[in-house]
């Protein structure tokens, strides 16, 4: 008889192993989502025309920015070099001019004695107050911290000190104590050694700021060149694309978007050529005649003052090359008039017009003479006539002095012509500029908005 179990246990047989649940799949980045839904979207037709949209209008806007960024770089660069740099470098060359002309007058007025005129004596402090001026704007427009800072402070300093010893030098010349001529041979030692090549230093770093903010007016704006040419190229690869799928010519949102691309690209090509030949130019025929004639200013003032020196002196002070001697200041004017004729002749060279040859062949002319005055009066001087050789270098008429001051009133008036051209060259650069950044900003506004709205009718279609 069977007997039907009863209960609730399971009947006997072989037991399943256990499973374990499945582990929960791995959480996907927003990143990997968003990858694959747009991978899904270019699947179709609308949603690869979203992409080509928003890839157009993402590089006309990339294309806009970066050239207003970039021509907005080199417009104030350009206006530096107009505003700034150029006229710092300008007063630089005036501090070391104006120096080194109160230390030939006061060299001049120390020759004529207790009779020192008035015109010596109101140049020198001409000098010295235009100096002293310069080294204020100099002060106010350096770039705080920089080496030119340092280089005006050490100045200021500097100049008091020369004045002090030249009011002594005078003092004791007008009282007939021959320790006068000492005293104004420390002072020419200190604006020679301290003074002026800290000058020099200035106007040397004032000149590389120069340089570097033209080359900064002049690169080539290479990245905005590339993102325009994409972008046209992009343009036009959507709109033949256009014109395959649906036979249709022209898409006007397309066609506005490529005529604001085209016109900010063409725009920036002109601007900066223009810009970049203008301050070219400037610099070419306007920069480089300004060094060449600050030099030949400055080597004529220096041999002026080397000129009378060597009447102060009166062979206190020799220097050996060689085998032969020479009297310091005269070897230093040998030197410093041959620099000036070098000068003169590259400045020759460099004019381009016969406004800026006219001076400098003027100044040729009179150098030419100064040198044949001055050494009759070495001459003199060497045969122990020092009233004649004195009368040769400061006297009223026939003297050096005369040629002189023909040399520097023709450098001031060849410096005066080519600061015009500067000018004219450089503001013509910067104007090339003006509202170029602006423009391409609005103008690539302009055309990401038109490629978005001439996607948006293709996708109006697929509604």
């Amino acid at each position: 008889m069977t007997r039907t179990p009863t209960g609730s246990a399971s009947p006997p047989g072989p037991r399943l192993p256990a499973t374990a649940p499945a582990p929960p799949p791995p959480r996907r980045t927003a990143f990997a989502e968003g990858t694959d839904r747009l991978r899904a979207a270019a699947t179709t037709e609308p949603g690869r025309l979203r992409v080509i949209g928003a890839v157009l209008a993402l590089l006309v806007l990339a294309f806009g920015a970066v050239t207003a960024w970039q021509t907005a770089g080199r417009a104030a660069a350009a206006d530096a070099v107009l505003h700034s740099s150029r006229p710092l470098s300008s007063d630089a060359a005036d501090i070391y001019r104006s120096l080194a002309d109160a230390n030939t007058a006061v060299s001049s007025g120390f020759l004529a004695g207790g009779q020192e005129t008035e015109a010596s004596r109101d140049r020198y402090e001409r000098g010295i107050r235009t100096a002293a001026a310069k080294l204020v704007n100099a002060a106010a427009n350096a770039r705080p911290g920089s080496p030119s800072t340092a280089t005006v402070t050490r100045l200021n300093r500097l100049l008091p000190e020369y004045k002090g010893l030249v009011e002594r030098a005078r003092t004791y010349n007008r009282q007939g104590f021959p320790v006068g001529g000492a005293y104004l041979r420390y002072a020419n030692e200190k604006m020679q050694q301290d003074m002026l090549p800290a000058a020099e230093d200035l106007y040397k770093k004032e000149n590389q700021r120069l340089r570097a903010d033209y080359a900064d007016a002049t690169l080539r704006p290479w990245a905005a060149i590339v993102l325009g040419a994409a972008a046209l190229a992009a343009l036009a690869w959507a709109q033949r694309r256009t014109y395959l799928r649906t036979n249709r010519v022209l898409n006007h949102g397309l066609v506005a978007a490529t005529a604001a691309t085209a016109a900010a690209l063409l725009w920036l090509l002109a601007g900066h050529g223009v810009a970049r030949a203008g301050l070219n130019d400037s610099y070419d025929h306007g920069v480089r005649s300004l060094n060449v004639l600050h030099d030949a200013r400055i080597a004529s003032l220096k041999a002026r003052g080397n000129e009378n020196l060597t009447l102060v002196a009166r062979g206190a002070q020799t220097r050996t090359v060689g085998k032969r001697t020479y009297d310091a200041y005269d070897h230093d004017f040998q030197r410093d008039i041959d620099t000036l004729g070098r000068s003169l002749a590259e400045a020759a060279e460099l004019a381009d017009d016969s406004a800026g040859r006219e001076p400098v062949t003027a100044a040729v002319g009179n150098m030419t003479e100064w040198k044949k005055r001055h050494a009759s009066a070495r001459a003199q001087d060497e045969n122990g006539d020092y009233q004649a050789a004195l009368d040769r270098v400061i006297g009223a008429r026939g003297a050096t002095g005369e040629c002189f001051d023909g040399v520097d009133g023709s450098l001031a008036e060849a410096l005066a012509h080519e600061e015009r051209e500067f000018e004219l060259a450089a503001r013509d650069g910067l104007e090339a500029m003006t509202g170029l950044p602006a423009g391409a900003a609005v103008l690539a506004v302009l055309g990401a908005a038109g490629a978005v709205l001439g996607i948006g009718r293709r996708l109006s279609e697929y509604r």
